[in-house]
């Protein structure tokens, strides 16, 4: 399975492009991050299972970009479903990444996965496995659900839910700032479990704002279950009716607010 994965590898790997493949691992029961340095490695390589509802995900271009941080040098081929190369995209845009240093190897995601997982574009530009399918786009069903009940105090009953693990912010590809904010104790008072006040997540939310690629990760990690992609795809949604601006779409444009705010260039 997987063989024009393979190959394009081996391939690459030959020629001296690439040092490695940043890809998933499974070992038994487990499934992991990894970096293939060897063809013969990739007998391990795991895509995804075919009797999954939603195969085992990990922020690969987070994980790439903490590799490539370490070694400035080095160039990777990535394995990226729609999502890691939206991540890819923006990365760059916010000068994160560098194009020299990672070749994608795209992988579509199949039309029931795109369905379940509600993904703006479940597929990379370039294929080399899996045949790119649309999903019928719509509001998710939670946003809509948002819109028709009382939002506010519907949120705040989530926001208790919070423990303060990280969890969100520390799997998002996005989150790629050397301080973090969050870990301010006037944000998070330590001891406070849940917080009297749910500024974490409202302080994240807009720090997300033409920043989130809609990967879905953040609430897959949540262990309290709050439906922070429900959060974030609205808050994605009145970003695109103002300034019909998606992250992870074009590798030269950040957020809006972010070209709003700087100042223009000297002559």
């Amino acid at each position: 399975m997987h063989e024009a994965i393979k190959e394009r590898f081996a391939d690459l790997l030959a020629r001296g492009e690439i040092e490695g493949l940043l890809a998933l691992r499974h070992d038994g029961a487990h499934v992991a991050p990894h970096l293939f340095v060897r063809s013969e490695e990739l007998a391990q390589l795991y895509v995804d299972h075919p009797l999954e509802a939603r195969p085992t995900r990990y922020p690969l271009m987070g994980i790439a970009q903490t590799l490539i941080r370490s070694h400035p040098q080095a160039r990777l081929a990535v394995l990226m479903r729609g999502c890691d190369e939206r991540a890819f995209k923006a990365l760059q845009a916010w000068n994160q990444i560098s194009a020299e240093n990672v070749i994608p190897l795209g992988v579509a995601c199949s039309k029931a996965l795109a369905e379940s997982c509600d993904c703006s574009r479940p597929y990379p530009d370039e294929c080399i496995e899996g045949e790119p399918v649309t999903s019928e786009q719509r509001p998710a069903p939670a946003v809509e659900e948002i819109r028709r009940s009382q939002a506010r105090v519907s949120w705040l009953d989530e926001f208790e839910k919070c423990i303060k693990c990280y969890g969100c912010r520390n799997i998002c590809p996005m989150c790629f700032c050397d301080e973090c904010a969050l870990e301010s104790e006037e944000v998070v008072p330590p001891g406070a479990i849940p917080p009297a006040f749910p500024i974490f997540h409202l302080v994240r939310a807009v720090h997300m704002v033409g920043r989130c690629v809609d990967c879905g990760l953040c609430e897959e990690a949540c262990p309290a279950g709050i439906p922070l992609r429900t959060l974030y795809k609205k808050v994605n949604e009145i970003v695109f009716t103002h300034f019909q601006f998606r992250a992870g779409f074009d590798p030269r444009r950040r957020s809006p607010l972010h070209e709003i705010a700087e100042p223009p260039p000297t002559r």
